[in-house]
């Protein structure tokens, strides 16, 4: 069964910022889906068995903290 884990990430301003955050998660086991709003700079991952400790790392690869 598929969980959603949800992190905000104030630094994303921008489109750039939206796309290097959803294509840094997209490339974690076990994510099916990534979706960003810059509006709320909410960003909420769908998936199997997902670890915080990872996609929060994932998130500071792309450049962003997760707060």
């Amino acid at each position: 069964m598929a969980e959603v884990m949800t992190y905000r990430v104030p630094g994303m301003t921008c489109e750039h910022c939206k796309r290097a955050v959803g294509e840094e998660l997209s490339r974690v086991r076990g994510v099916e889906s990534v979706t960003v709003d810059l509006d709320s700079k909410a960003v909420a991952v769908t998936g199997e068995h997902l670890d915080d400790v990872v996609l929060r790392r994932a998130i500071e690869e792309s450049g962003y903290e997760a707060v």
